[in-house]
């Protein structure tokens, strides 16, 4: 029985020998290991025999990094103003042998540091730096907090402020002022905007008038271009209509005296004739006495002595001359449809057609044309007989 519990306390004793002398040491860890109190070596990720009652694990290291926030902290800035400042601090132990041995607690250490640090870079700014220099400040705290963690196996990847809380007055004030230059930048924008729509406005305006002044502008010329051509096709169409007036007169009388010849009548007929409207001269409404002179047979007789042949019988008689053949012809053509036809001569109606193609014609060249400097209004001087279609020496033969 005894030796059973000998053996039992033997194997118990074993075993608790070798769990003592193997440590298992994880991936993202590393372990400081003594040997009967005195440093020997650091171990990560593997497995670690260990001598048994002579070699120990002094502590544990996680060598992952790490972010530690610490508490806010009161910052006196260069114009007495006292603001809370919040730090974040990203470090990883590159050496745990000397984190273990070369401070107490280096996480105390890191905050009293950057604490310090952090009060001796923001005293030497004013709030308004403060809140605007934050990259600045960052920079300093890493640079300062790497230089005296080094010693310590640590190494400071990245020192960020997390918050900055001025006092509530401060803020209160700081949000009237915010407030005040928000309204500023919104009156002064909402001017510009005004001044601009002004300004666009007016430009508007000043084109619409332009562009109305030439239309008007236009719109005259081309009245005034009508109304002169009006007035040319007017008296074209007068100095047309007395040419062929006074052709009519002059064929009328050509036809009556031709007819007056052909008739061969005698003075006895024109004293007839005379006598026959004495008359009607005398029915006047304003005639009230009419006398016929003494005279008048003397001077019947004297006509008739001057342009007749005395007879046998003592009578003057009056002989007609001869007709000749054209004469006879002119006095027995009954041909006079042309007279009255109403058809436009084709000459005047190819005036016409060339007075109203010049019509037209634009006046002056295109606003857009004249913006660009391409063209430049001319002055159209006045239709030509060849311009308005009218045959050469068309105006000579009236």
């Amino acid at each position: 029985m005894t030796g059973l519990i000998l053996a039992i306390v033997f194997l118990v004793f074993v075993a608790f020998v070798v769990i003592k002398s193997i440590a298992l040491i994880p991936q993202g860890e590393a372990a400081v290991i003594e040997r009967l109190g005195r440093y020997t070596r650091t171990v990560s990720g593997n497995l670690t025999l260990l001598v048994p009652f002579v070699d120990r694990v002094r502590a544990r290291i996680d060598t992952r990094e790490r972010v530690v926030s610490f508490p806010p902290q009161a910052v006196i800035t260069q114009d007495n103003l006292t603001v809370a400042i919040d730090i974040v601090v990203t470090f990883q132990i590159n050496d745990p042998a000397k984190a273990i041995y070369g401070v107490d607690n280096y996480i105390v250490g890191v905050e009293q540091i950057s604490v310090a640090t952090l009060r001796d870079v923001v005293g030497s700014m004013t709030l308004e730096e403060t809140l605007t220099s934050r990259e600045v400040i960052n920079r300093r705290l890493r640079g300062e907090l790497d230089a005296a963690t080094t010693r310590w196996g640590l190494r400071i990847s990245r020192v960020e402020l997390k918050a900055i809380d001025p006092p509530p007055s401060i803020q209160q004030s700081m949000e009237k002022q915010m407030k005040a230059d928000r309204e500023k930048r919104a009156t002064i924008l909402t001017a510009e905007g005004q001044r601009e729509a002004d300004i666009k406005t007016a430009e508007g305006e000043k084109q619409a008038k332009i562009l109305s002044a030439e239309g008007e502008k236009h719109a005259a010329i081309l009245s005034a271009e009508a109304e002169r051509q009006a007035m040319i096709l007017r008296a074209e169409g007068e100095r047309a209509a007395r040419y062929l007036q006074a052709q009519g007169e002059a064929r009328a009388i050509q036809k009556v005296n031709a007819a007056i010849k052909a008739a061969k009548l005698t003075p006895e007929v024109l004293a007839y004739q005379y006598l026959e409207k004495l008359p009607q001269i005398a029915d006047g409404k304003s005639s009230k006495m009419w006398v016929i002179p003494s005279q008048f047979s003397d001077s019947l007789e004297a006509f008739a002595r001057q342009f007749g042949d005395r007879s046998e019988d003592g009578v003057f008689r009056y002989e007609a001359s001869s007709v000749d053949e054209e004469t006879r012809d002119l006095a027995n053509a009954d041909d006079i449809a042309e007279w009255f036809s109403t058809e436009s001569d084709p000459e005047i109606a190819a005036a016409v057609a060339a007075a109203n193609a010049v019509a037209n014609k634009p006046v002056d060249p295109d606003p857009a044309e004249l913006a660009l400097g391409k063209t430049a209004p001319k002055t159209k001087p006045d239709p030509t007989e060849e311009d308005r279609g009218l045959p050469e020496g068309f105006h000579q033969q009236i």
